[in-house]
């Protein structure tokens, strides 16, 4: 799979590459998938989901950031419909979506009553605030939709005095859910 290439900043950094592959991954996202990427931003999850799913909504609540999510997407090849929709969720989701990704946490209780209404079978949520992810377990578990919970830690080596050393990226929990949760 190539690389996604984001050319446009949308001044809010995009979903962490391994983090990105790990979340698509936990969706488990087929060529006949509609897929919500809720908060898309640089549309760097959008992009990615595009190459595996068939039909991608990304929804972004502010205008530039929904541009720049446009502009990266015309940088980069997919085969899905994706469709792009300005609003603040939980308006604009879709009534028939298989899976979810949410990049954000603003209104995500909101837009977890909408999945469990719609009947989504997959959710993702990517949160880097201990506080939030505190909630967002808990909103999870009150929907019976908790699978899993991950803390996910990445560091990059780089040289330094001829040898190898790591610089740590923030480390971001990774909340999976499933109609009927697991846990």
């Amino acid at each position: 799979m190539p690389q996604v290439a984001l050319p446009h900043d949308a001044k809010a950094g995009p979903t962490k590459p391994e983090i990105r592959a790990m979340s698509i991954e936990k969706l488990a996202l087929g060529p006949s998938d509609h897929v919500v990427d809720v908060g898309s931003c640089t549309g760097a999850v959008t992009i990615e989901a595009a190459r595996r799913a068939g039909r991608v909504t990304a929804i972004e609540r502010k205008p530039d950031r929904l541009d720049v999510t446009r502009k990266n997407l015309a940088a980069n090849d997919y085969d899905a419909e994706v469709s792009l929709r300005e609003a603040e969720a939980p308006a604009g989701l879709p009534d028939d979506a298989d899976a979810m990704f949410l990049g954000g946490s603003r209104n995500f209780t909101d837009v977890l009553d909408h999945a469990v209404e719609t009947g989504v079978d997959q959710l993702v949520m990517n949160v880097s605030r201990v506080e939030v992810a505190g909630e967002a377990i808990e909103a999870f578990r009150e929907r019976d939709l908790l699978s899993e919970v991950l803390q996910v830690q990445v560091n990059h080596g780089y040289e330094l005095a001829g040898a190898t050393s790591f610089k740590a990226d923030n480390p971001v929990y990774v909340l999976v859910g499933a109609r009927g949760g697991d846990e």
